[in-house]
């Protein structure tokens, strides 16, 4: 964000020349005067005051709760090609994206769609995601199997945490009938869960991802967020959760909801979970201009 008008009328700028994202929370986002115009009350990261923002040269804009947007701003995002996307804090939630947004070109999903047609590069795909999660390549050939083992290995990654949080473990359940009745772990891991995947959803909605396409995941709108989600879920959602159990039974807390939101909140901005997974996405489907042109046409 910088001082100076930023010509409205010039040609758009291509997504790969731009920057990645802005973040933006507690203001008002105007146009005033032909330039966009963001004015703050003030945050940790933003001291009080108006900034005219890049928008030209910044791929996508995350708007964080305390915003509210003009109809003249939208428009002027719409004609130039970023995208506005609706959070929650430090990105746990995702709540609405603009149109439109991502990059201008559709290599990437082209690519997420021909892996994911065949079976083989499927699986292919599936058993980098395993390794990125587990640190070891899995024998197995076929989706049944390997989710067989990183089942067996999660369990083992709970024991673990519990043992190191001191937070006793009965297992892994969620009733979605009664939510109310799960115990304080549980209900924590599903925060947690809940915030890294509205994180995925951020990451695969900027890089023009299919959000449907999963390798492992298939069920869910949402399948190849969920993947990407589980990329982090031993490493960052499972700690957290495990974390702020052990503090809300240490000071008597009830309430373990709002503070989970606010640890996995704190360690999505702390460790750059957003733009690792954005990483992560493009280094899966491998995907450049040159292999895409040849491959996908």
């Amino acid at each position: 964000m910088f001082k100076g008008r930023l010509g409205l009328k010039t040609a758009r700028i291509p997504h790969a020349d731009r920057h990645g994202l802005i973040w933006l929370e507690h203001g008002r986002l105007l146009v005033e005067n032909g330039n966009l115009v963001f004015t703050t009350a003030g945050t940790d990261d933003l001291t009080k005051g108006s900034y005219q923002i890049p928008f030209q040269t910044v791929s996508n804009i995350l708007l964080a709760p305390g915003c509210t947007v003009s109809h003249d701003a939208m428009r002027i995002l719409a004609r130039h090609g970023t995208g506005l996307l609706a959070i929650g804090s430090n990105g746990v939630r995702f709540y609405a994206a603009s149109m439109p947004l991502g990059p201008d070109r559709s290599q990437l999903a082209r690519v997420q769609a021909r892996l994911w047609a065949n079976e083989s590069t499927r699986i292919a795909v599936a058993k980098r995601m395993y390794f990125l999660r587990l640190g070891e390549h899995l024998p197995h050939t076929t989706m049944d199997a390997l989710r067989g083992a990183e089942g067996r290995r999660m369990k083992e990654i709970y024991k673990m945490l519990a043992r190191q949080y001191e937070v006793a473990w009965n297992g892994r359940r969620y009733d979605r009938a009664r939510p109310d009745e799960d115990d304080m772990i549980n209900t924590a891991i599903n925060h947690a869960s809940s915030a890294l995947r509205a994180a995925a959803m951020i990451a695969v909605t900027v890089v023009g991802a299919i959000p449907q396409l999963g390798f492992i995941h298939e069920s869910s709108g949402a399948s190849f967020a969920l993947d990407i989600a589980d990329l982090h879920r031993a490493s960052v959602a499972l700690p957290t959760a495990f974390a702020a159990t052990r503090q809300a039974q240490t000071t008597g807390l009830a309430d373990v909801e709002s503070l989970t939101r606010r640890m996995i909140g704190a360690q999505l901005r702390r460790q750059n979970v957003i733009p690792e997974m954005i990483s992560e996405i493009k280094e899966l489907l491998d995907a450049n201009d040159s292999d895409c042109d040849q491959e996908c046409a």
